[in-house]
């Protein structure tokens, strides 16, 4: 079979027959339904699999407004090949060609981040294809609503957590049909970045996840910004009141925007005005959630990190502070605020939360990713482990993000994150055994 060769297969599962195309030794079933729902409203699971033409080429996306940032540190985003759908509870399936009946592998869950605001879960640039080839694991890859559909709320009208509620629907559809795909439904690992990993994080202490996932991989997740966000939310809620109803979803995008300015004077927390919020279905008080965690940490064996200078995805880009900070004492300036807001954000709460679980009696690692490369002077920002997990060299090629970095190096290092990352999957171990990149470092948490 050529590189290029793509063929088509019928699976037959309870779910339905679905087709799926097979390349390059991996098998993938796209754009599965596993929900519904009407806007502001809770999501309704899907009893069958129904083909929908549109996503034959396509791919089914939140309404969402492009991020400038994102375009060119990332690369371009592929809007060609989206299709906007208000109803974004669909999932995509990996796993390999060559899989016998009585196979069960692990498999892992990926939550894609974009701030709660923007992504999929089938960019190019989180294609699992190679992942799976190498590791024989199946990797889920889930779209769920975002920002103004599943993110913002706080009344009956628009309740808050839609979003998070797509995932939990995602999870039992996948617990109750994975096997048909090879799939062990005991072994499910969560893996989601940013604000991926701060909604796996909260799936943790959700109401009605019993028994859906055993592991979580959490990486980069903004639990910093996680406190006091009520009276933002809520501001943020009443500015986009006069939009909700709007029926043309694209000028919905463009107002939304003209309200974000608005609760700035919220701080740090502002950067990311759409989240999870305690309080509502099917979070607890936020007062609660630490010692819920606590409760439930024997439950998820976790694995939990940063890159080491996640920050710098924003302040090292920025034209306009870089024109004030890019050499001498102002670098220095900037080094150290790098150094600081990445801490407050992303480290100190990741630690806290990796001892908080290890109080509670539960397996925890936590891991920080570096950078060795002189010449690369944003160091290891946010973002940067998306390539390491996922390969694709030429989905990241545009990137701005790696243009100093040598993608031979970022593939030798990558194999090795993937090999730990998947025995984790499986074991929920990260054993001694297995090389490990020089980019990282890891330690078991006990206390």
């Amino acid at each position: 079979m050529s590189s290029q060769h793509i063929e088509t297969v019928v699976l037959n599962t309870k779910f339905g027959k679905i087709t799926a195309f097979k390349k390059n030794g991996v098998i993938r079933a796209k754009s599965i339904r596993y929900a519904r729902s009407e806007r502001f409203q809770e999501p309704v699971p899907v009893e069958h699999f129904v083909f929908d033409s549109r996503f034959q080429d396509k791919i089914p996306v939140c309404p969402q407004k492009l991020s400038p940032l994102v375009e060119k540190m990332i690369g371009r985003t592929p809007v060609e090949e989206f299709e906007p759908d208000e109803s974004t509870q669909y999932l995509s399936i990996t796993f390999p060609e060559n899989i016998s009946e009585k196979e069960n592998l692990p498999v892992v869950v990926w939550i894609h981040g974009g701030s709660h605001e923007i992504g999929c879960g089938d960019l190019p640039t989180a294609d699992p294809a190679e992942w799976v080839k190498e590791q024989n694991i199946i990797v889920v890859t889930v779209s769920y609503r975002l920002g103004l559909f599943g993110f913002l709320g706080g009344d009956e009208k628009r309740p808050p957590n839609l979003g998070l509620l797509d995932m939990i629907e995602a999870l039992k559809w996948i617990k109750t049909n994975i096997s048909d795909f090879g799939g062990h439904p005991e072994n499910v690992t969560l893996l989601g970045q940013s604000s991926g990993g701060d909604a796996i994080a909260h799936l943790m202490i959700s109401e009605g996840v019993d028994g859906l996932f055993q592991r979580v991989i959490i990486q980069s997740a903004p639990l910093g910004l996680r406190h006091k966000r009520q009276k933002m939310s809520a501001e943020f809620l009443k500015k986009t009141e006069e939009i909700k109803d709007e029926v043309d979803v694209y000028k919905m995008m463009d107002d939304y925007g003209k309200f974000v300015p608005s609760v700035i004077k919220y701080g740090l927390k502002a950067a990311m005005p759409f989240g999870t919020q305690y309080g509502f279905p099917p979070l607890c008080k936020e007062e609660e959630s630490v010692e819920k965690w606590r409760e439930n940490a024997k439950k998820y064996d976790v694995l939990i990190g940063l890159n080491n200078d996640e920050t710098a995805f924003y302040l090292k880009t920025s034209e306009a502070l870089n024109k004030y900070f890019g050499k001498g004492w102002g670098l220095k300036i900037m080094d150290k605020t790098v150094e600081k807001t990445t801490e407050f954000i992303y480290g100190t709460p990741a630690r806290q939360f990796a001892e908080n679980h290890a109080k509670g009696g539960g397996n925890v690692y936590l891991f920080r990713i570096h950078s060795n490369l002189k010449e690369n002077a944003i160091g290891a920002p946010h973002c940067i482990d998306l390539p390491l997990i996922f390969g694709n060299e030429s989905a990241w090629k545009s990137s701005e993000m790696l243009k100093n970095i040598p993608w031979e190096r970022l593939h030798e290092h990558g194999i090795k994150l993937r090999a730990l990352w998947a025995e984790f999957a499986r074991t929920g171990k990260i054993s001694n055994q297995l090389e490990r990149p020089e980019i990282l470092k890891i330690e078991k948490i006990e206390l």
